[in-house]
């Protein structure tokens, strides 16, 4: 039985143009009515992340800065080092120029980088340093590997009571996989990674917010 929804903003409630999905939003909605919290996973600061489960009306908690930072019944925590982002940032931006996403000063955990270079180059360049690399498709992000969305998740879960089997989790790109992994139901959405397809047990027949709607629809009672 479903007793949580752990959804992905960019590319799964959004389009690709990160526009909000209104059939989403409606489906999100119809969740949260039927008493079952929905609980938003996301690369976005947390006070991106906070806004949106306010105007949508989430009860679930809040994973933000993929795993670095949640909000749960127990309060905010920062789990991720942002030291070790700055590092291999500073490194980085001695071979590239680099542009870090808009509100970088309210990440406390990692650092997000607009797509100027390929995610293999960066991947390559940092491959000493204790770092995690994740392309949203919207940017890049250096993390801290001893936490991601999965990780983050169970720990949201387990303060509000909800085991991990229990959680149906929707997402879109790479850095969703760890936060589909340790759920009990898994949904790609139609415009998913293959990564992501590939370990699914359900992929949309329609993509973006459309195929969580259709997802919700489809395994709620």
């Amino acid at each position: 039985m479903i007793k949580a929804i752990a959804v992905d903003v960019d590319g799964t409630i959004t389009d690709s143009k990160r526009r909000l999905c209104c059939s989403a939003l409606e489906s999100i909605r119809g969740a949260e009515k039927k008493g079952i919290p929905v609980i938003i996973v996301t690369g976005n600061i947390l006070p991106v992340t906070k806004t949106l489960s306010i105007f949508i009306g989430t009860s679930g908690g809040l994973v933000a800065e993929n795993g670095g930072v949640i909000e749960s019944t127990k309060g905010r925590r920062i789990l991720g080092d942002i030291e070790k982002c700055k590092g291999a940032y500073q490194f980085l931006e001695e071979k590239y120029p680099l542009e870090k996403v808009d509100f970088s000063d309210q990440r406390v955990s990692e650092i997000a980088i607009y797509r100027t270079i390929p995610v293999g180059v960066v991947k390559d360049h940092l491959k000493d340093f204790d770092v995690s690399i994740y392309d949203t498709k919207f940017a890049l992000h250096i993390t801290d590997p001893t936490v991601d969305k999965g990780s983050s998740l169970l720990h949201v879960a387990r303060d509000m009571g909800v085991k991990p089997h229990e959680i149906m989790a929707v997402g879109d790109s790479e850095n969703d996989l760890e936060f589909l992994k340790v759920a009990g139901l898994k949904v790609a959405v139609a415009n998913a990674e293959p990564e992501l397809k590939a370990i699914a047990d359900y992929v949309t027949e329609k993509p973006y917010g459309d195929g969580v709607k259709e997802a919700l629809e489809r395994f709620l009672p």
